[in-house]
This record gives C-alpha cells, sequence and structure tokens, in this order.
C-alpha cells in the first residue's frame, strides 16, 4: 500500500500543481472542473446513486451547471461563495448533531443538493483566488495541509478528548487545536512576507482560524457520509489514496469560504493598512 501511494503521489502531486499554477483563465477554470466533477462522480456514491448511467447523468448536470455559470460569468461571482457559507453553516449542524440528526439529510435527494453547494462554490472560489492571485491560492493549499499535519502530529501525541466520535473517532480536539497552531504560524510567516502590517497580520490570522476550523468540518462531513454508507474510500480513482474527494475534503470547504473572506474582509483591510 505505502508503495502504491507514492507511485500514485509522484505522479499526481506534479500533475495537480502544474494545473493550478501553470494555468490561468478557461484553462485554468476547465482544469479545476474536472477536478470537481471527478468529485461529483465520487458525491453521486456518497448520495447511494450507484448505478454507472445515473452517476454520469449526474456528472453531466453538474458540467451543464458549470459551463452555464462560466459563460453567465457567476463563475467568478460572490452569490455561490455566501451559498458555500450557509451551506456549511447546515453542514456543521448535522455534522454535531449526527446521527441524531440524521433522517434530516438521508434522503438520497437531500444529499445530492448537499453535494451543490459544497462542490459548485468549491469550483467558483478556485476561480476567484485564481483571479486574486497565485499567492493566496497557494495560502490556502499551504493552509489545509499545515492544518492536517498539525493536527497529525499533535493528536497522535497527546490527543485524548475525542472531536466527533460518532463522525470520525480517530480526531481529538488537541489535534484541532495543533493545526490552529500550526496554520497560524503560516498566516505570520504570510503576513511578513507580503507584508501586511499589524492590523492585516491579525485579520489574516483571525480568518485562518476561521478558515482552518472550517477545513475541519469540510473533512468531518466526507467521513459522516462515508459512514453512513458504511465504506471506507470515496472511490479507488487514486489508488493508494482513495478517491478525489478524499483529497479535497478539506479544501471543498477552506476554498470558497477563504475567498469569500479576501472578498468581503481581506481585501479591504489590506487596502487600508500600512505595510511595516
Amino acid at each position: 500500500m505505502l508503495k502504491q501511494r507514492i507511485i500514485t503521489a509522484a505522479w499526481l502531486a506534479p500533475l495537480v500543481l502544474a494545473g493550478l499554477f501553470g494555468l490561468d483563465g478557461g484553462a485554468f477554470a476547465l482544469f479545476t472542473a474536472l477536478m470537481v466533477l471527478l468529485a461529483t462522480w465520487e458525491w453521486a456514491n456518497l448520495a447511494s446513486v450507484t448505478r454507472t448511467l445515473q452517476r454520469a447523468q449526474l456528472v453531466a448536470v453538474m458540467a451543464a451547471l458549470m459551463l452555464a455559470m462560466w459563460l453567465t460569468g457567476a463563475a467568478t461571482s460572490i452569490w455561490p461563495l455566501w451559498l458555500a457559507a450557509a451551506g456549511w453553516l447546515a453542514n456543521l449542524y448535522w455534522v454535531t448533531r449526527y446521527p441524531a440528526a440524521g433522517h434530516q439529510w438521508q434522503a438520497t435527494t437531500r444529499r445530492l443538493a448537499m453535494g451543490l453547494w459544497v462542490l459548485l462554490p468549491c469550483w467558483v472560489g478556485f476561480n476567484v483566488l485564481r483571479d486574486i492571485g497565485m499567492a493566496w491560492l497557494l495560502f490556502v493549499l499551504l493552509l489545509v495541509w499545515c492544518a492536517d499535519i498539525g493536527a497529525y502530529f499533535v493528536g497522535r501525541n497527546w490527543g485524548k478528548r475525542k472531536l466527533a466520535p460518532h463522525v470520525s473517532p480517530g480526531k481529538s480536539w488537541e489535534g484541532v487545536y495543533g493545526g490552529l497552531a500550526a496554520t497560524a504560524i503560516l498566516a505570520i510567516l504570510f503576513a511578513l512576507w507580503l507584508p501586511l502590517g499589524l492590523v492585516g497580520g491579525i485579520t489574516l490570522m483571525l480568518v485562518t482560524a476561521v478558515v482552518t476550523l472550517a477545513s475541519v468540518l469540510g473533512d468531518l462531513l466526507e467521513s459522516m457520509l462515508k459512514r453512513y454508507r458504511n465504506i471506507k474510500d470515496s472511490s479507488q480513482l487514486l489508488p493508494g489514496h482513495g478517491g478525489v474527494l478524499d483529497r479535497m475534503d478539506s479544501l471543498t470547504a477552506a476554498i470558497p469560504l477563504f475567498a469569500l473572506f479576501y472578498v468581503e474582509v481581506l481585501v479591504e483591510v489590506f487596502a487600508q493598512v500600512q505595510p511595516l
């Protein structure tokens, strides 16, 4: 399994990085759309749609929605990001209330609707961040990676209090704190590098903390859906790594929410503060 993971990572990581940072405009939108469409294929399974033809039809519907949004300019609009914010509040309620509130979302149609406000705004968030600049797209990717690494290291060594035992028994509150500490350091480094000034740096740290917690929620949401479906991975598209959703679950929350915070909060703060 370790050998297969290494082989997959050896070709996957350069491909993803080249697509995210080597493309722009329509090519970037198409590349990220392909990522989200693969995730849509897997989400259909999480929603208990198991027939190949039906899953293909759902992917086609998502592709049509993306094309329509691109042609109308909605692919870089703010309203899908607000949709994501509202949707993730609902997701937070369901994750924290699992399994008691499961009847509210377990119908196939409702899980498919959930996929719309999880996956579609994620694609929009990618486009918005790419338009803003590669530095901020890189920041969100590093944020998710740092959060995962910090949570894993601290949780493995000091984790005692379970975060969501009914959803993901392996996660702990200590791991969350470790992830928050790691991403706080990342925010400080970015604030010094750009530079953003004292007010800009503090604002970035606050936004980073919220988005870090959202990334944890993204992971927990997929874990909840997989637990309900009694499956380990979203698919086997990536040998040794599971599915695309298994690699993107945290990003589905972090990308659109950080893009929303940047457009609505950070850009205005950064414009007003004096650099260090």
